[in-house]
């Protein structure tokens, strides 16, 4: 009865009942090669423009003088000790930036206190922008290490303090003050119910910090560098081989990549239940 009322209805209102639609599941490996096709059409690209001489050595190498640069650097064991010099500056810098941006974020979101003592100073100086630092630094610090890890972690310390903050402050109430009414401490409410409920925030923010360290290892290593990714990019710069910086761009792209994979991954092992809904 329910039914015939119903199309009646659909009928009086002249209104037409689309079926539902029903997304077909997608085969294993469509969305990786879907992933894969934009750089494979960039390559390509690049290797018709230099075969036919559209783009001029001059300007940017082929396909073929980058791998061999690549080779020639690998080989003599510069690649590897430059990239070896420049993830420890970015690792550095972003542990330290990470985690000062973590402290900070958590005492302003979670105590009223600390929000009205350091948020209006912290979002002061989030700003100003880190390049116009570097002199300020190299006074400070000297050329060395020093002012380059600081540089780094500067710049990777303010998304993970914006992120954080906004997710240790928007963590349920209820379910804070029904925890703390069983005794349960500060710190450890903190470590059990605050960071896991702002766990996804979290993550956003270390992503955004990862991305900014490799901007700001790049920025750090124009800081008179005698070893890392930047120095080879200079050294090449003087002898006008845009072989080797085009290899050095590329390394620096792959550790955004990297980067931004690690943040993937961790977010599919500390919160599997996003990935389970259906995508399309």
């Amino acid at each position: 009865m329910s039914l015939l009322a119903s199309s009646a209805d659909t009928r009086a209102t002249g209104l037409i009942e689309l079926p539902a639609r029903t997304a077909r599941p997608r085969r294993r490996g469509s969305g990786l090669a879907l992933r894969i096709a934009g750089p494979v059409v960039l390559v390509l690209g690049w290797l018709w423009a230099s075969a036919s001489g559209t783009l001029s050595p001059a300007l940017l190498s082929s396909p073929g003088q980058v791998l061999d640069a690549l080779r020639e650097l690998w080989s003599s064991g510069q690649l590897g000790d430059a990239l070896s010099v420049s993830l420890t500056r970015a690792g550095l810098g972003l542990a330290l930036g990470a985690t000062a941006g973590l402290v900070l974020g958590v005492l302003t979101g979670f105590s009223r206190l600390g929000e009205e003592l350091l948020d209006s100073s912290v979002q002061l100086l989030r700003t100003i922008p880190f390049l116009s630092l570097v002199p300020l630094f190299m006074v400070w610090f000297g050329i060395g290490e020093t002012a380059r890890v600081v540089l780094i972690a500067v710049a990777t310390s303010f998304p993970m303090y914006v992120s954080s903050s906004g997710g240790v402050r928007n963590t349920d109430r209820k379910l804070v003050e029904a925890v703390r009414s069983f005794g349960m401490g500060r710190l450890a409410l903190v470590r059990e119910v605050v960071l896991p409920g702002a766990l996804p925030a979290l993550l956003s923010g270390l992503r955004l910090s990862m991305t900014l360290s490799v901007i700001a290892l790049i920025a750090a290593e124009e800081i008179n560098s005698t070893a890392g990714i930047g120095y080879l990019m200079a050294t090449a710069q003087e002898y006008s081989r845009t072989d080797i910086l085009t290899v050095c761009i590329l390394i620096y792209a792959l550790i955004g990549l990297a980067a931004d994979g690690t943040v993937r991954l961790l977010e599919r092992l500390l919160m599997p239940w996003r990935t389970q809904g259906v995508r399309r």
